[in-house]
């Protein structure tokens, strides 16, 4: 809920690049604490997100869960994986949630393809710090 309240602070910018917070913080949870979240919480979070951003309800409520199935398959399919593989994973986990969201949000017509990307290489060069910031927690909460 944090990642996503980060989007109501002013900032002056001339291109909306400001990653989604809350779906970089929700996909560091899952990939490197999975027992840390349950399987309701990307609904819940994504209807939080829904409601603070703007964007269509249910739009981040059915895209954060699916993105959660997904890594669930990965974890299905995989025993070990290293963090190159945790931000591949993240990465096309933030590709569809932001295609998706567009989708959902704007008509076809409108000419935000190459904002969007823009967005999508922003949101995946931050995933490591988001990653970071989980770590630090985790650890934090652990020695607690």
């Amino acid at each position: 809920m944090g990642g996503s309240l980060v989007t109501i602070f002013p900032v002056a910018a001339t291109l909306p690049l400001l990653p989604p917070f809350g779906l970089l913080m929700l996909l560091a949870w899952r990939l490197l604490a999975p027992l840390a979240l349950r399987r309701w919480a990307p609904a819940l979070l994504g209807l939080f997100d829904d409601c603070l951003s703007g964007q269509p309800l249910g739009s981040a409520t059915l895209l954060w869960t699916l993105s959660f199935f997904m890594i669930d398959l990965f974890d299905q399919r995989t025993i070990f994986r290293a963090f190159a593989q945790d931000w591949l994973i993240a990465s096309a986990a933030i590709a569809i949630c932001l295609v998706g969201g567009r989708l959902f949000a704007t008509p076809l017509g409108g000419h935000v393809d190459s904002v969007l990307v823009a967005q999508i290489a922003v949101s995946i060069l931050l995933f490591p710090f988001a990653a970071r910031i989980v770590a630090w927690v985790d650890r934090r909460r652990v020695v607690e």
